[in-house]
């Protein structure tokens, strides 16, 4: 199933309203879409080089907005809608979390995840959600979503734009380990944003 919709997405990279919709799917792919909007990046930014720039900025504000959408989702309505697509993604029980970030060791490796799943393969619909589950700090996660999303859809499309299809083998091979590798300088860079606004708010 997934496999057909990664296709029919890749498709829509030629649409004439291409960047409505994939704000569309950055918004959507935050809180239940499967396919992230690299499918739909790599295509559209190879075909207009030169709009690379606002193509990184589409996909950023749309998964931005579709974080706080899933926030919100997991603040309110998480037995009621968040559960379920939890069961979507093969998750029954997302409850024992809310103990994880009892304590400030919790909040670090919390805002850990975040930049993980912001930048990586791993599913970031389901920290937006659970993160409103939790009463995660909606201040930090906003910073912690745009910056690792930010990061993410930006250097794809900096990449493709000024590299070419070349970049395009490179990334679809080493997306993963290059991931890993920016997520553990990211994390550092949120554990310093963390100790600074604590410190300056405390």
């Amino acid at each position: 199933m997934f496999k057909d919709v990664y296709n029919k997405t890749i498709k829509l990279a030629g649409h004439k309203k291409s960047k409505s919709i994939l704000g569309f799917i950055s918004f959507i792919e935050s809180f239940i879409f499967p396919i992230p909007p690299d499918v739909l990046i790599i295509p559209m930014t190879i075909a207009r080089k030169q709009e690379w720039l606002r193509i990184g900025l589409i996909a950023t504000l749309g998964s931005l907005l579709g974080a706080c959408l899933g926030y919100f989702i997991g603040y309110v309505f998480f037995n009621e809608i968040g559960l379920r697509i939890f069961e979507i993604y093969g998750v029954d029980d997302a409850s024992f979390l809310k103990d994880k970030v009892s304590s400030e060791g919790g909040v670090i490796a919390w805002i850990t995840l975040l930049a993980i799943a912001g930048f990586s393969p791993v599913p970031f619909k389901l920290l937006t959600i659970t993160s409103g589950f939790i009463h995660f700090n909606l201040f930090y996660f906003v910073i912690i979503c745009l910056i690792t999303r930010g990061s993410r859809f930006f250097l794809i499309a900096f990449l493709i734009g000024n590299f070419g299809p070349t970049m395009k083998k490179i990334i679809k091979k080493k997306l993963l380990k290059f991931s890993l590798i920016l997520s553990i300088i990211l994390i550092g860079f949120a554990f310093f944003i963390y100790k600074f606004l604590n410190n300056f708010i405390n």
